[in-house]
């Protein structure tokens, strides 16, 4: 089993990179091949599937995207290369969809359907902690007070991934009550 592979990238292709260590060319998928350069040195973290027909390596810039994309391929239902293109944006918009249940922006990721949305948050809901290990983000002040003001549950969990985690709360309500009258 790999952990990491440190070497020269020598070929990026929409799917995939190749990176050479000791005059050898691993063949890694990627969430995003573009995002390396070719003839510039990376640390991949691998994760390495092996089956009967296969040995396939997928990598990743760090180990909190690893450990996240091993949390997903652990849902039923959902493989490896349905989960490395979920990694592709930002994490903490599918932690928040997670926690809120936003199964809505789950599906917008290819061949993730309901069922496979919902199994997502039915297995990895409460499970899931940022790089630092912390709560996940807490959107409970938020969600009272849109509830106060008569907006449905549902109508909510669509909107949290949107909300920026770094505002106060009034900034939030505000940008929220513009994403729920559109």
């Amino acid at each position: 089993m790999y952990s990491y592979i440190k070497g020269i990238i020598t070929i990026i292709e929409p799917s995939y990179v190749v990176i050479e260590n000791n005059g050898i060319g691993y063949l890694i998928y990627v969430a995003n091949p573009y995002e390396y350069k070719v003839n510039k040195e990376y640390t991949i973290y691998i994760y390495q599937q092996i089956r009967e027909d296969e040995n396939t390596l997928y990598g990743f810039k760090s180990l909190d995207d690893k450990d996240l994309f091993l949390k997903l391929i652990s849902v039923k239902g959902l493989g490896c290369k349905m989960t490395l293109p979920m990694l592709t944006g930002d994490k903490d918009e599918i932690l928040i969809a997670i926690e809120a249940g936003n199964i809505s922006y789950l599906k917008k990721f290819p061949k993730i359907g309901d069922k496979v949305a919902r199994q997502i948050i039915l297995d990895l809901k409460g499970k899931l902690a940022n790089a630092e290990g912390e709560n996940k983000i807490d959107y409970t002040e938020l969600t009272e007070t849109l509830k106060s003001l008569g907006y449905k549950q549902t109508d909510i969990n669509k909107i949290l991934p949107s909300i920026d985690v770094n505002k106060t709360l009034e900034q939030q309500v505000k940008d929220a009550l513009k994403l729920l009258l559109k």
